[in-house]
């Protein structure tokens, strides 16, 4: 949860110690419990602040920050102009990704699908990016720079995060699905090119009404890592 590799909690073992905290159950989690924290976390998500936010591609913008209240884990909602609740809004599920989005890697095409969306947002008037703390498809920064190393000597994403001791990807939607509700939408357009992700939506009760294509070119950089997720992930890029 703590996306550390190693981890280990410790706990120094004094005997009354010990005692005092197995007569409370404080020694040992379910793995159940465990398993079930993030879904837990995403379902207590809320609004703790919002405001305008002008940009340079969506004039009328804001942001709105949810948060749970057992954590310290912001995830985003850019809304552009003013979505219509009794139609359905295109939105973006777009993770955090700091060298493609701030830094503009040429390793991935999270940057022009953020900056894309936004524009397209904007030129249809409205729509929803979801901005979601989940870094790395999940596994944060520092273990996405680890695959990154281990990309250089010949794996490919999926392999990568597998050998780190990672799933292929470690997201949950649940997050955006609680953000939509929050936001009072219901159904959307969903832009993207991952059917995983229209299913895992539509799991969490959003009315998935249509994909709605979101494909860049290849930049001479990241032929492979695309190749990759059509290949291995399943996404529409032909």
């Amino acid at each position: 949860l703590a996306r550390l590799l190693p981890a280990v909690v410790v706990a120094p073992a004094v005997p009354y110690a010990v005692a005092h905290a197995e007569a409370r159950g404080l020694l040992s989690v379910a793995a159940e419990a465990v398993l079930a924290y993030p879904s837990a976390a995403a379902t207590g998500l809320r609004r703790v602040a919002e405001t305008a936010l002008p940009m340079q591609d969506a004039p009328e913008a804001r942001l709105v920050a949810f948060r749970a209240p057992d954590a310290g884990v912001e995830h985003l909602a850019i809304v552009v102009g003013t979505p219509d609740p009794a139609r359905p809004t295109l939105v973006r599920v777009h993770s955090e990704c700091f060298t493609g989005d701030l830094l503009g890697s040429l390793r991935c095409d999270c940057g022009p699908q953020l900056r894309g969306a936004v524009r397209r947002m904007a030129e249809e008037g409205c729509g929803v990016l979801l901005y979601l703390a989940q870094e790395g498809r999940g596994i944060g920064l520092v273990n996405k720079l680890r695959a990154y190393a281990l990309q250089d000597r010949g794996l490919d994403t999926l392999d990568a995060n597998c050998a780190l001791g990672w799933g292929a990807d470690e997201r949950n939607f649940v997050i955006a699905a609680v953000m939509l509700r929050e936001l009072g939408i219901g159904a959307v357009r969903l832009l993207t090119n991952n059917p995983d992700k229209v299913a895992a939506l539509a799991a969490c009760g959003v009315e998935v009404v249509e994909r709605v294509e979101h494909a860049f070119a290849p930049n001479g950089v990241n032929d492979a890592y695309l190749a990759t997720k059509a290949r291995r992930f399943g996404h529409l890029l032909d």
